[in-house]
């Protein structure tokens, strides 16, 4: 079966001065599916963004969007796309329901007023709806930015952190809308810094580092990577060593040893070893447990093991150059 990409790029590339900020990005995001685009400070992906919705031009490199080539057919790709920045982009002299109404008669969506409250309605601005965009909070101005890129449903959809600065309902809000795009078939692209976010609404997860495409794969395939945690707590101190070997032996890996805690812990990508197994394997060595303990990772852990780093942030730095 040939799969159909909605987001297909090659070797692309883009510098700002002396700044390397895409190395060769190859990217291939499904038609229907959500893409989460992860990575720590100045991976790359608001330019990656960028790119791709034609605000700017590689330096080398080529990409399809939407099926259309993303520098030969740059009208035609735009035609296809919407696009939520980090930044709302909606007027403030309006009201939320004359913004939308603007937006709709700019795209020339039929019952523009029918639409306009539809999506006031479904992102939960409607009792503000008569309000001037000026007076919106924070949370409410990412909502109504939101509500302006789905006036007209797009074929593909990027999201550059959407929910940063949201509340939990204004995120809920975000993250319901994204699950009814999927199910009517929009591709989403989507960058964020809420790690739990990616893990609940992708289907894939590419991971930059320095530029490039380093990891890619389902939340649950980078997390089997990455393996889970287990740990087991003695009560002596003298029989850290003996749950140390024991530890070795089951993961084949050298555990840490935390003499404060009485406790060992290494990481597994054995999906044999359970906790049973791992507290019968103890007890028989006689190694006298207070308590053991196995993590599944998250996509915390995926973030922090494969990149080094301790989280993503919500901008990249050599993209504020742009």
């Amino acid at each position: 079966m040939t799969t159909t990409y909605a987001v297909l790029s090659e070797g692309l590339e883009k510098r700002f001065g002396a700044v390397h900020a895409l190395r060769g990005l190859d990217l291939a995001v499904a038609g229907g599916t959500v893409c989460g685009l992860l990575g720590p400070n100045g991976a790359g992906k608001t330019t990656a963004v960028r790119l791709l919705t034609t605000l700017l031009r590689p330096d080398a490199g080529s990409a399809r969007v939407a099926g259309h080539d993303l520098v030969r057919e740059a009208a035609a790709v735009r035609g296809r796309i919407a696009v939520t920045g980090q930044y709302a982009s909606v007027d403030g002299d309006l009201t939320g329901r004359e913004n939308l109404r603007l937006f709709a008669r700019l795209h020339r969506v039929r019952g523009p007023a029918a639409r306009a409250d539809a999506l006031l309605e479904r992102f939960g601005l409607t009792e503000a709806a008569g309000r001037r965009a000026s007076t919106y909070s924070g949370g409410m101005r990412r909502r109504l930015d939101l509500a302006a890129s789905l006036i007209r449903r797009p074929d593909v959809l990027f999201l550059d952190e959407p929910t940063t600065g949201l509340d939990p309902v204004g995120r809920s809000h975000v993250r319901q809308a994204v699950c009814d795009l999927k199910a009517q078939g929009t591709t989403v692209l989507l960058t964020t810094q809420y790690l739990e976010e990616a893990d609940q609404l992708a289907d894939d997860i590419a991971l930059l580092d320095r530029g490039r495409v380093a990891h890619t794969g389902s939340p649950a395939e980078l997390k089997a990577v990455v393996g889970s945690y287990v740990q087991a707590v003695v009560a002596d101190r003298e029989a850290l060593p003996k749950a140390a070997a024991v530890l070795d032996r089951l993961t084949g890996r050298q555990p840490d040893l935390h003499h404060e805690r009485n406790a060992v812990g290494a990481v597994t990508t054995d999906p044999t070893l359970t906790l049973p197994r791992l507290v019968r394997e103890l007890d028989t060595a006689g190694v006298p447990l207070l308590d053991a303990s196995l993590r599944p990772p998250t996509l915390d852990d995926v973030f922090l093991r494969l990149t080094g780093e301790s989280g993503p942030g919500s901008a990249d730095s050599e993209e504020l150059a742009a």
